[in-house]
């Protein structure tokens, strides 16, 4: 079990663990549990000089989409556009943004 620091009112659990000659980490049960990761979760690793940032990836709620979509709703009657013409929009940025790469 690895120890657990109180610094400034955040709980810090620090484990030991190692890297495989396949490059793979095993996150420490504890770890997995307080986290409530399952196998197959999507991580993303952020690098910054000697530290590596691994987080997971969380699928957004379905209030933070409707609450997106209430948003486009009220700019698009704000500018009196039909539906067509956003999707147009997007249809359009995404050419430009696929046509760079």
């Amino acid at each position: 079990m690895g120890k657990k620091l109180l610094l400034e009112e955040i709980l810090l659990i620090l484990e030991v663990t190692s890297l495989s000659t396949r490059g793979q980490v095993v996150i420490p049960n504890d770890i997995r549990e307080k986290m409530k990761l399952e196998p197959g979760t999507k991580m993303i690793i952020i690098q910054e000089g000697e530290n590596i940032l691994l987080r997971p990836i969380k699928t957004p709620r379905m209030s933070q989409f409707d609450k997106i979509i209430a948003i486009d709703d009220k700019v698009r009657k704000e500018l009196n556009l039909k539906e067509s013409d956003v999707d147009q929009a997007i249809k359009n940025v995404r050419k430009r943004k696929y046509a760079h790469k």
